[in-house]
């Protein structure tokens, strides 16, 4: 069914661009800036993204299959997330390296590199660092491009002892912990070149008039999602589907392995036309970041996420909206909604209101922590929802200590 969805949305993308366009627009997005937020579906045309999109989820998935690990809710999640961030900021270039460095990381600790897989995919959300060495930068090519590697093996090669320590900061209530991670790293990445006196061009690259095949992209992968997973017995996977429910997401909660694929299945459809049509409800734009966010939301759906978990936030998100005079169909807001659901769990374990504040707070933090990676970190939701996850956390565990 994966490997359906990413050929089947690329082979689309090309029937509508046409052929040469669309491996001209791909050629176009390997030396494209790739920081927070250039989207490739206006950068290039819809053919060059999707393909760029899918073969970035390809290779995650090749990889998946090379190393004999087997496709559960981590996996999947990662895929989908792979995905979604091909369509504004992962190239197959500019994620080689990090994936690379874990791998050295996997045997510099004498470990295989299967231990490691799920690291080294989302790891790739520091691929922004290598696209700004080697081509927002005036150097010359011989010398730009070798830094860009270097940097992208030196990220890979921390990144796992420094996902270890941050997953004890939140305890599995930020269901992105790899986005704490490498906007924890895109925090010193953007010190030392920032340091040097360097100024990049600002602005955004965001698709404001999304295509018909944009616009549909997702209901049609929820649609299939929903089909594959009643396929395999109505009754059952509905049934799995509402046991689903009452899961309170925290890392890990495999859905697949906890429930049954069917159900998983069938949730993460219901998640991709839920958050879908709060995207059109509230006239947001279906970018490719718009699109890369609810691809994620979908991946989680098998990793964490689930309705119940997930609304509270997403009202959290919206009152902080409301508050802050934000209209709920800003970029910044409606990345923060769909993203901000990494804060599922904390609805999940602790609650209704904790899960609204928790949204609440998230959005507060999100607006300001991109400016300081200089969107270098992509999962910048992830590195906001950690902060605010470990926040929340130190408050309940102090208060749950001294009243016994």
């Amino acid at each position: 069914m994966v490997l359906v969805i990413l050929v089947g949305s690329a082979a689309a993308g090309i029937a509508t661009t046409g052929l040469v366009p669309s491996l001209k627009g791909l050629w176009d997005i390997q030396s494209h800036p790739a920081r927070l937020l250039n989207d490739f579906t206006q950068a290039t045309n819809d053919g060059a993204a999707l393909l760029n999109a899918a073969l970035v989820a390809l290779f995650g998935l090749a990889l998946i299959r090379i190393n004999r690990v087997r496709l559960s809710g981590p996996t999947i999640a990662a895929v989908f997330t792979l995905f979604g961030f091909g369509l504004f900021g992962k190239t197959p270039l500019n994620i080689l390296p990090i994936m690379t460095g874990v791998y050295i990381a996997a045997r510099i600790a004498r470990k295989e590199f299967r231990e490691y897989i799920i690291i080294a995919l989302f790891g790739t959300a520091l691929g922004p660092l290598v696209s700004l060495l080697a081509v927002e930068l005036a150097r010359p090519p011989l010398l730009q491009i070798p830094i860009a590697v270097f940097a992208g093996l030196l990220a890979g090669i921390v990144l796992p002892a420094a996902a270890i320590v941050m997953l004890r900061l939140h305890q599995g209530y930020n269901l992105y912990n790899i986005g704490l991670t490498t906007g924890f790293i895109a925090l010193f990445a953007a010190a030392v070149v920032f340091g040097q006196g360097k100024q990049l061009a600002g602005g955004s690259v965001w698709n404001s008039q999304p295509s018909l095949l944009l616009q549909w992209l997702i209901p049609t992968i929820s649609a299939l999602l929903i089909l594959a997973g009643l396929s395999a017995g109505r009754m059952d996977a509905l049934r799995s589907f509402r046991r689903i429910l009452k899961l309170p997401g925290r890392l890990p909660s495999d859905f697949m392995d906890m429930e049954t694929v069917a159900g998983s299945l069938v949730n993460m459809g219901v998640m991709g036309i839920a958050l879908w049509g709060y995207v059109v409800l509230v006239g947001a734009d279906l970018s490719g970041p718009v699109l890369g966010g609810l691809l994620t939301v979908m991946g989680f759906a098998a990793f964490g996420k689930h309705p119940a978990n997930v609304w509270p936030v997403l009202v959290g998100v919206m009152l902080a909206a409301v508050t802050f005079d934000q209209d709920l169909f800003a970029r910044g807001v409606i990345l923060g909604a769909l993203f901000g659901t990494t804060l599922a769990p904390l609805a999940g374990q602790f609650g209704i209101p904790i899960g609204i504040l928790a949204g609440f707070l998230h959005l507060s933090i999100v607006m300001r922590s991109g400016a300081w990676h200089a969107g270098i970190g992509l999962y910048n939701n992830g590195f906001a929802g950690g902060l605010t996850a470990t926040l929340l956390l130190a408050v309940i565990e102090w208060y749950r200590t001294n009243n016994p």
